[in-house]
């Protein structure tokens, strides 16, 4: 695994129009985790991707009305089964932390790169998602230095007046003994 140009390689690239470029990429500092499922509460269906391109129709469900307007994305996504998608490459600022900030700097779209989690609050993660996402953040953390283990967040922590992913289901403990080799 190898990142070549901001792209993960072993990542299917999903290129999302939600993204700006990013004036420094050496200020990169902040790993964020989140989670989603769409609809809430359930997995698989592509409509993680439909939303983070723009396409995702209100029609579908209920709840996409509320949701279909927004311009959001991630750097990657990593599903149940352990499968990586990628939106934005690293080298671009994604739109993943919304208002936000850490140790006083606001915007952290800015310094970060923001990874989804498909999952819930509740439910508990996989063991491919962890064992892919202590890899994953392992080589982030070789190619930005400025991410450190303190600075692997998730996005409750820096918003959380708003967010509560990656929720109690989230085995910190544990997704923390993976980034030691």
């Amino acid at each position: 695994m190898y990142v070549d140009q901001g792209w993960l390689s072993i990542a299917e690239a999903v290129l999302s129009p939600n993204s700006d470029p990013r004036s420094d990429e050496s200020a990169v500092s902040l790993l964020v985790i989140h989670n989603i499922s769409l609809p809430p509460g359930q997995f698989g269906g592509g409509h993680i991707n439909e939303l983070f391109c723009n396409t995702l129709s209100a029609e579908k469900h209920p709840y996409f009305a509320k949701i279909s307007n927004l311009k959001v994305s991630a750097h990657l996504l990593i599903d149940r089964h352990g499968y990586v998608t990628q939106f934005v490459p690293f080298n671009k600022i994604a739109w993943h932390a919304g208002v936000s900030q850490f140790e006083g700097l606001a915007n952290c779209n800015d310094y970060s790169i923001g990874i989804e989690l498909e999952g819930t609050d509740n439910d508990p993660y996989t063991d491919v998602q962890y064992a892919c996402l202590g890899k994953i953040a392992r080589l982030l953390m070789s190619i930005y230095p400025e991410i450190t283990e303190r600075r692997i967040v998730g996005h409750s922590e820096i918003a959380p007046d708003r967010k509560t992913d990656p929720g109690s289901a989230f085995d910190w403990p544990y997704f923390k003994s993976l980034l030691v080799d």
